[in-house]
């Protein structure tokens, strides 16, 4: 009968005999393929389903956003003893372009010699140019009827477009070519500040143009009669942007469709605008509630300089005609955290904002929502731009 002792010392070189032919195996394959190409895989793209229903609608906002035909309107103006800088007209390009367009409103206000000035306006254009006046070391007030969340800029979308209905391709000259490329890889350069910080007001996020068809027959946006706006990002700052990465069907999850990936910047609106407000306000910022109707109401402020930054609210403080409305509507559903990608598909446009994810109908070219100056919620849009999202994940 085998002892105790003598079991063990089987059971022991059992185990050493069979490590030794795991080895010897993982060896001899490793001898068999050494310096084998192994074979490519198909790379597998899952995106986290979206909840888009219509019952999960919480809010449906419109704002109206400032094109003008020849560009943002950044002029100095005498309106009796008062100085105005003008900061308004971005088109759908607002946000993006905010630090760079202040930074000059904000140069031509300090030329004056006043430290003391005020800012008409606190949306994107008239909170970044109270904080650039602030550390260039004048004492600042801004004059707003409403504070975010409740002004136009809130309502905005929320993606890094800086060339978004900016002006139209005719008016593009040389010297605006060159402005605009200033403004926007300033407000690129500022906005890399933000990254990383608790609330994430700026965050990059990869967004998805998916398409029935494939690359090579994709179909080409619809072509309006009317002059076509302006489109600088690839010619004037492509080096910013990451290269398109496309995939096939059988690549993701999103079945027979065709798929083109880039990576963008995305504010997160409620987060980005409070921490503006309350570095304003940290740095000795003060802010009136006022309402403006005309030019001339400004002589009751104390600042012989102001910043005139009231986006399309200045068509009628300014009588400018120059200003056309474009509408926009955002349809606001419940956030899912583990969603952080956009989409554009079929003419809708899907944010993954962390305070609601936004879907919007932004048409086949830019004219949609042009010359229209209306703010009533259309319910019908709305659950059509969620519908349109879900059928990706039906």
């Amino acid at each position: 009968m085998q002892t105790l002792q003598g079991r063990r010392l089987e059971r022991r070189r059992l185990i050493s005999g069979a490590g030794a032919a795991v080895l010897l195996g993982a060896l001899d394959g490793c001898g068999a393929n050494w310096g084998r190409k192994p074979e490519a895989a198909i790379p597998q793209l899952r995106l986290a389903p979206i909840r888009a229903q219509v019952d999960r609608i919480t809010r449906i906002t419109v704002c109206t956003r400032p094109f003008r035909a020849q560009g943002p309107r950044l002029d100095v103006e005498s309106v009796g003893n008062k100085t105005i800088v003008h900061n308004y007209g971005h088109g759908g390009s607002g946000w993006s372009l905010s630090w760079g367009s202040s930074t000059i409103a904000v140069s031509k206000a300090m030329m004056t010699g006043e430290r003391n000035i005020g800012v008409i306006g606190c949306g994107a254009l008239g909170l970044t140019s109270a904080l650039l006046l602030q550390r260039a070391g004048a004492s600042v007030t801004i004059y707003a009827r409403e504070l975010p969340p409740n002004v136009r800029s809130s309502l905005a979308t929320g993606l890094w477009t800086p060339d978004s209905r900016i002006c139209l391709q005719e008016n593009a000259s040389p010297a605006f070519k060159q402005l605009w490329q200033q403004m926007a890889r300033q407000s690129f350069d500022i906005y890399q500040n933000f990254l990383g910080l608790p609330g994430t007001p700026v965050e990059f996020i990869d967004s998805y143009y998916v398409s029935d068809d494939p690359v090579t027959r994709r179909r080409q946006p619809e072509r309006d009669s009317r002059p076509a706006f302006a489109e600088l990002q690839h010619e004037l700052i492509g080096d910013l942007i990451p290269q398109s990465v496309d995939f096939d069907p059988g690549s993701h999850s999103l079945g027979s469709r065709y798929l083109r990936r880039n990576s963008l910047m995305m504010f997160n609106l409620s987060a980005y605008a409070r921490m503006l407000l309350t570095d304003f306000s940290a740095s000795g910022g003060k802010i009136e509630i006022a309402e403006f109707h005309s030019p001339g109401d400004f002589s009751r402020l104390r600042e012989k300089t102001l910043i005139n930054a009231t986006g399309f609210g200045a068509r009628a403080l300014f009588g400018d005609e120059s200003i056309t409305p474009v509408r926009g509507q955002l349809a606001r559903v419940i956030p899912q955290p583990e969603v952080g990608y956009g989409l554009v598909y079929k003419g809708v446009s899907f944010v993954p904002r962390r305070d609601g994810l936004v879907f919007q109908c932004v048409g086949e070219n830019d004219y949609y929502g042009f010359d229209d100056a209306t703010t009533v919620p259309d319910r019908v849009e709305a659950e059509r731009s969620v519908e349109t999202i879900a059928a990706l994940f039906a």
